[in-house]
């Protein structure tokens, strides 16, 4: 069902596509935010412990970059982690500007026992839709973000 009929048909047609993904979007978010609060994060933390934990150290910018986070929020989110214990800021031996992070092993083991229950709630989230529905779903949103990101 298209949400409005007032700027031609291609207009029309994107702009309900637009409030269905936006809805479906904010849904799935909320949901899946629900899920990380119970394990006492933020979802920004929840953010970094997860990219640390997939793919080890990597730098603040890299941090950045993978979280969706500015690089000041990221800052504040690493040193809220840091003083729990659960990352570790090491200076580059080439660049001393160059700041990596990495899980310590209290945040690996956090990470080890949050991240599979999550992966489970989300796998649950995704289970209104077949495997192949979710595949393919998963495809046009790549499309649709690599080719909104090529316009100029």
């Amino acid at each position: 069902m298209q949400t409005t009929r007032r700027y031609g048909r291609k207009a029309d047609l994107a702009l309900t596509m637009w409030v269905k993904l936006a809805r479906a979007s904010a849904t799935f978010s909320r949901r899946t935010l629900d899920d990380i609060r119970t394990y006492g994060l933020t979802q920004p933390q929840f953010g970094v412990l997860e990219a640390l934990g997939h793919l080890g150290e990597i730098t603040l910018g890299e941090l950045s970059r993978k979280t969706l986070s500015s690089c000041g929020n990221i800052t504040v989110v690493v040193d809220n982690l840091e003083k729990e214990g659960l990352v570790e800021r090491k200076h580059s031996r080439k660049d001393r500007r160059v700041i990596h992070v990495s899980l310590t092993p209290r945040g690996m083991k956090l990470f080890e026992t949050v991240f599979p229950k999550h992966a489970r709630c989300v796998a649950a989230l995704a289970s209104v839709l077949t495997e192949s529905e979710q595949q393919q779903l998963g495809d046009l949103l790549e499309k649709l973000g690599k080719g909104v990101a090529a316009k100029p």
